[in-house]
């Protein structure tokens, strides 16, 4: 009997991780028609990216290609949140109607095209966001070292930074609350 090891499990996750994806557009696709569906699976991903204060949607990507390729999740987030904002940019220009086909669209086009005050959902979850891939790099790093040793420096730093990531979450879910978003 074959038992898979450490290597193989991250293909594994990814590939899981982008079969779930492709069902979502294939019932989007069934749902919306191809073009439009299309739009609304690329823009689903990008509110979750854009509008959640951790990495989510981003984490899809993240957490696999650090597996694999030894990229830091930062980096590759930084990727993800620009390709996230063309998407959404390119649509909105090209294609503004597809924000009308249901509500995530709907909700997703008043927090874009109202910055004042919308847009500190945007902040606060590009805070959080990065906030918690930064802790999750440096316990994967910490993971890696020969002695797996947490320092008291190490631990103190984790703590304020997961502090600091639920407070923002607290935030966001506050904003959200005071703004009269329902999800």
């Amino acid at each position: 009997m074959h038992v898979i090891g450490t290597t193989q499990k991250p293909w594994l996750k990814f590939i899981f991780l982008v079969g779930v994806l492709f069902l979502y557009y294939l019932y989007m696709g069934y749902e919306y028609g191809f073009e439009n569906g299309t739009l609304v699976t690329l823009l689903t991903w990008s509110f979750f990216v854009l509008c959640t204060p951790v990495a989510d949607a981003g984490f899809l990507l993240d957490f696999p290609i650090r597996l694999l390729y030894k990229v830091k999740m930062v980096h590759t987030e930084i990727l993800v949140w620009v390709l996230a904002i063309f998407i959404v940019s390119i649509t909105l220009i090209f294609n503004p109607a597809v924000y009308e086909i249901n509500a995530l669209m709907k909700l997703f086009h008043q927090i874009l095209i109202n910055p004042i005050p919308y847009w500190l959902i945007i902040v606060l979850c590009c805070i959080g966001t990065f906030m918690s891939i930064i802790i999750g790099d440096n316990i994967y790093d910490t993971i890696e070292q020969k002695d797996k040793k947490f320092s008291k420096a190490f631990l103190k730093k984790m703590g304020l930074m997961v502090f600091l990531v639920v407070t923002i979450s607290y935030l966001y879910y506050h904003l959200i609350e005071n703004l009269g978003i329902q999800f």
